[in-house]
């Protein structure tokens, strides 16, 4: 294609689904800087981190949810182009929720697709991802020419329901108008690798999380494994580019065709495959975390991955809960680091005119600066097994200085002992050891109200809980 920076979008309405999230949020200011008449972000959520700052800029964010039909019609009224990127059960608890998964990937998508037909929406974008055609086995330089991975044989619920919902988006293309006006619906899909950069919200948290509690014990796979990213700027470029491609009235263009991109899928990424723990190093590294040395291959891994889908499982009811933690891994991600798979944005380049603006170098090191700036304003702490060290050490030593006979206590009580020999010592060790964390926790305090004093509280507590092992982090930051 062959147009101006700003085609098909001065001028025009766009809605963005899952508009207040890391994608959509991005992909809203670049709508309103290139001229966009009217931005609607649509999101279940209220507030995000964005979402003062999209409607400082401008943005009209609209609350709904997906699964319902008529805050769906509410959205899309109007709407010239419609951006759905809005999903769920990507990675971590979601992925384990399949009824919810369902409703939003697919009959979320189905209520997207019959209000563009009933409000004469011209064009859909439709945001997909590698695993409707990934499944496990090893993908080299693959292309659009792929076939679908068999719906029934998908890892879990997001892939088959994306799956699902891609074939019904490409499917509506060219669909003619409920109000019979001569005119048609035309969508395509963009299929993105990982999506990493400044706020991103799924992956680099979780992994970041997990080296910081000294939670990443392994690598999975062989070190030649290889898999794509994408920083999002360049997703943004590609997604404004696809709803260029589904312009039917460019000036000079036979208006007998259809446009380029009109029910096609597009694989997008920064075009330069890499192994994941690879690709993260540079990240933990400048936040002084470390990777772990030993491996684990796919077959080992995926056993540890179903345990904890069957664990999870059983957790069902409570998966929301904030005090159930992320599971250390699922199958479907061990697939995802553990088996190569990477795809060529040749067909993007050449019909939509997609180039990847970011380089990877440039990239990470703007993602590097975000998280460094993170944890230089966030409570810092060990790992862990500082926090078993120290917790269940205290505890098990005031059962044995002070409670009576009952349950463990005696067990406790017999650990103690063939330490410190007598119980008044026991109970002097415990005493001087709890009156020398209250002591390091309120100098935690008064130092923090200095250098950090958003979170003087959390190093009170923290300090509180682990004397030294939190202090340590805190006269480290001192010295910054």
């Amino acid at each position: 294609m062959h147009l101006s920076e700003n085609e098909g979008i001065d001028g025009n309405t766009f809605v963005v689904t899952g508009g207040l999230g890391f994608v959509g949020s991005a992909l809203c200011l670049e709508l309103l800087r290139r001229g966009a008449r009217q931005v609607r972000a649509f999101d279940i959520r209220t507030t995000s981190p964005w979402s003062d700052h999209l409607r400082n800029q401008g943005v009209n964010c609209v609350q709904g949810d997906i699964v319902n039909k008529k805050d769906v019609e509410k959205a899309l009224r109007g709407a010239d182009c419609v951006f759905h990127l809005a999903s769920y059960g990507m990675s971590g608890k979601e992925m384990l929720q399949f009824g919810r998964v369902d409703e939003v990937n697919i009959s979320g998508t189905c209520h997207i697709l019959d209000a563009c037909l009933d409000f004469g929406v011209q064009r859909l974008v439709y945001v997909s991802t590698y695993n409707v055609v990934f499944g496990g086995k090893e993908i080299v330089s693959g292309n659009e020419a792929l076939s679908y991975f068999p719906i029934d044989k998908h890892e879990d619920p997001y892939g088959r329901s994306k799956s699902i919902a891609e074939q019904l988006v490409l499917k509506y293309n060219a669909r003619p108008f409920r109000n019979k006006n001569g005119k048609c619906l035309y969508t395509c899909a963009i299929r993105p690798a990982a999506i990493y950069g400044p706020g991103e919200e799924r992956h680099l948290p979780r992994i970041v999380s997990l080296a910081k509690l000294g939670l990443i014990p392994f690598k999975i796979g062989e070190p030649n494994v290889k898999t794509d990213w994408i920083y999002v700027d360049n997703l943004v470029l590609a997604l404004v580019l696809a709803s260029m491609g589904l312009l039917h009235d460019i000036p000079g263009k036979d208006k007998e065709r259809q446009p380029i991109a009109a029910g096609q899928p597009y694989f997008v990424s920064d075009g330069s495959p890499v192994n994941t723990f690879e690709f993260i190093r540079p990240l933990l590294r400048s936040l002084h975390y470390d990777l772990p040395k030993a491996s684990l291959s796919v077959s080992q891994a995926l056993h540890l991955g179903r345990f904890f889908w069957a664990v999870y499982t059983i957790l069902y009811p409570w998966l929301n809960r904030w005090w159930i933690p992320q599971p250390l891994i699922l199958p479907a991600e061990v697939y995802k680091v553990g088996v190569t798979h990477y795809f060529s944005y040749l067909k993007a380049k050449q019909e939509l005119g997609y180039v990847p603006m970011v380089t990877p170098q440039e990239g990470m090191a703007t993602t590097i600066s975000y998280w460094q700036e993170r944890k230089r304003i966030t409570l810092d702490g060990p790992t862990i097994y500082a926090w078993l060290f120290c917790v269940i050490g205290l505890g098990t030593l005031f059962c044995a200085a002070y409670l009576p006979d009952i349950g463990p206590v005696p067990l406790f009580r017999g650990i103690t002992l063939f330490f410190f020999r007598s119980m008044g010592i026991v109970r002097m060790v415990c005493l001087l050891a709890s009156a020398l964390h209250v002591g390091e926790a309120v100098y935690a305090w008064n130092l923090a109200k200095r250098v950090d004093p958003t979170n003087a509280r959390g190093w009170f507590w923290q300090t509180l809980a682990l004397g030294m092992f939190s202090l340590r982090f805190l006269l480290r930051k001192t010295k910054k």
